[in-house]
């Protein structure tokens, strides 16, 4: 067995990160994603890359503080494939309870596809506990370029934090 360490850091995502981030999705999810740029520096939002010592991104996610008052939301999380597993999942999903915290709320959501039973472990570790269920939607990109209406069911799942 080959142990590696790696010292990660958590940043903000900028414009030149989403060149490094195929592994993440689509270009039709990466120009989502600088969208969500714009929202951040409004405040309306924070989006965070996870980088190793090179600096370029292996995880990304942000939190929406528009959805529910009094609350952050977690979303569009994503660890690069040939590292999950790794701890890097745990290390975002901290990260962005610390951003929640610094503006000085105690509640975090988060909405996890049913197929994804990996995801869904990951955050009943860290303590979030399942409190409903609701059908959600987005626009996926297929391998031609043309997009289609992906839907799916999502268990909402939140966390007091301290």
């Amino acid at each position: 067995m080959i142990s590696f360490a790696l010292k990660l850091s958590a940043r903000d995502f900028v414009h030149a990160d989403l060149a490094s981030c195929g592994w993440a999705g689509s270009d039709h999810h990466l120009a989502g994603v600088a969208e969500q740029l714009e929202r951040a520096r409004t405040g309306e939002v924070d989006y965070l890359a996870v980088c190793p010592a090179t600096d370029v991104p292996v995880a990304k996610g942000g939190v929406d503080y528009q959805i529910k008052k009094g609350v952050g939301t977690l979303w569009q999380l994503a660890v690069h494939p040939a590292l999950q597993s790794c701890g890097i999942g745990t290390f975002l999903v901290e990260a962005l309870e610390l951003r929640i915290r610094g503006r000085s709320l105690r509640q975090a959501e988060l909405a996890v596809e049913e197929g994804n039973p990996r995801a869904r472990a990951l955050y009943e570790r860290l303590g979030y506990v399942a409190y409903d269920r609701q059908p959600d939607s987005w626009d996926e990109q297929a391998p031609d370029g043309s997009l289609r209406r992906y839907e799916t069911m999502c268990t909402l799942m939140g966390k007091e934090l301290s």
